[in-house]
């Protein structure tokens, strides 16, 4: 059973491991080229994010969002 258990360790922290060990050297030599992905990342989300709204807004104004505030019997 311990060599199952230092086999998982060995997977995790030698191999799935690898490409965040790549980056933490990559950050000592270039900030911006080792924070490429996060940087996709963001655009991406706040791409989703304006999307988001947009939709929430013809939504609101379509008035095809009923806020019913007596959807609980409390908030009568």
């Amino acid at each position: 059973m311990t060599s199952f258990f230092n086999g998982l360790g060995w997977f995790i922290g030698d191999f799935l491991m690898t490409p965040m060990n790549a980056l933490a050297k990559l950050e000592l030599s270039n900030w911006w080229l080792a924070n490429f992905i996060t940087w996709i990342f963001i655009i991406i989300l706040c791409a989703a994010f304006g999307y988001w709204m947009k939709q929430l807004a013809i939504f609101h104004e379509s008035g095809a969002d009923e806020q019913d505030t007596t959807a609980h019997s409390f908030l009568k």
